[in-house]
């Protein structure tokens, strides 16, 4: 619960802009804590990122599928980033980060403004992730 607080506390304190990275963040976040046999971790580097990640309840050989970051800069926007073989992209909307995520060969989606056609593509590949990692 105080992972779900501290989270809650930055998207309180983040200043609006008119991007709408806000709001996509913490549609994000959401989605997250809805997503069954998911917790969450919260990392806040200020003035550099602030990471919400996305890992398995349990045991797995992966726990982490997913990393929220959102990159301070002015306005703020995000890196939402995918061990790279956990998930597809089918409309080559990422970039490939060679040992990127955590040492691993990732995909990362950024996004500069709200756009919800991402974001239901983003949701789709968190929920393949999810599925991927899990085993």
């Amino acid at each position: 619960m105080e992972t779900y607080r501290e989270i809650e506390s930055f998207i309180e304190q983040w200043p609006e802009a008119a991007n709408g990275c806000r709001e996509l963040f913490q549609d994000l976040y959401r989605f997250l804590r809805e997503l069954d046999g998911t917790e969450m971790e919260y990392h806040a580097r200020p003035g550099i990122t602030y990471s919400l990640r996305g890992t398995h309840a349990g045991s797995s050989d992966r726990p982490l599928f997913v990393m929220v970051d959102v990159i301070e800069d002015d306005p703020r926007w995000l890196s939402v980033c995918f061990c790279e073989e956990m998930v597809t992209d089918p409309e080559e909307r990422g970039d490939s980060v060679p040992g990127g995520l955590l040492g691993e060969d990732g995909i990362c989606f950024d996004v500069d403004a709200f756009d919800e056609t991402l974001l239901s593509y983003i949701k789709q590949r968190i929920t393949e992730a999810s599925q991927a990692g899990g085993k």
